[in-house]
């Protein structure tokens, strides 16, 4: 396995040289120009505060298919009694804060570096990088946020703070998808967590050829809130 070292080049070398982990290449920066390019080419940046920038295809891919969301009777229980509200796009700064912030079960820290905090909030800014919000009596307490290009969503990560909180988020992030013709979420990695939402790994040959096909599509940039439609 070859790990390359990248330049002041907005440029990667091919994913086949990636290892089965995914590890492709080391350095660089998260400027919009490359982490739009990373991103194009299945691609994603991912490492801990004390390692230098680290790149990543991993083989086999996790996605969600809109479609295949799995819709599980305790969430539509949640969904069924009307707490919480849904947003998109108008607080992107505190979901990408709280998503590092808030602690997961068996994680000690968090990639969501400020390093990486700055870039994606750039991203957000430039139209490619979007929340979507959970509030309950107009706080924030769940969301997720990732990056959308063509007809695929890459998602980040999510958060919550009360039940359920970051499982609504993706609901409401599926139907908007769907009704968009969205082709798929891409989750990255294969948790259990994400399997019993209805996510189901793909090789990344597989998944790289859905990507160029989704990719034929325009960006859906700009602001996707639609005034707080939902719970």
């Amino acid at each position: 396995m070859s790990i390359f070292l990248l330049d002041d080049e907005n440029s990667f070398p091919p994913v086949e040289y990636a290892g089965r982990e995914g590890l492709l290449a080391v350095g660089g920066d998260l400027n919009i120009n490359r982490l739009i390019s990373a991103y194009r080419q299945g691609i994603f940046p991912w490492y801990s505060s004390d390692c230098p920038i680290l790149w990543w295809s991993p083989d086999p891919r996790m996605i969600l298919l809109p479609d295949n969301f799995i819709l599980r009777k305790s969430l539509r229980n949640t969904l069924n009694k009307n707490t919480y509200e849904v947003r998109f796009d108008t607080n992107f700064r505190e979901v990408i804060k709280l998503c590092a912030q808030v602690k997961r079960k068996d994680q000690e820290d968090t990639w969501i570096t400020p390093q990486m905090m700055k870039a994606y909030i750039r991203l957000h800014e430039s139209g490619y990088c979007h929340s979507a919000e959970i509030y309950h009596q107009n706080k924030l307490v769940g969301g997720l946020y990732g990056v959308s290009l063509g007809k695929a969503f890459f998602g980040e990560s999510m958060f919550h703070t009360m039940r359920d909180a970051s499982k609504v988020a993706l609901y409401y992030l599926v139907k908007k998808l769907q009704a968009w013709n969205f082709d798929f979420i891409d989750v990255q990695q294969d948790t259990q967590h994400l399997r019993s939402l209805g996510a189901r790994p793909l090789s990344r040959n597989k998944f790289l050829t859905l990507l160029k096909e989704s990719l034929q599509h325009p960006d859906r940039t700009g602001n996707w809130n639609d005034d707080g439609k939902g719970n």
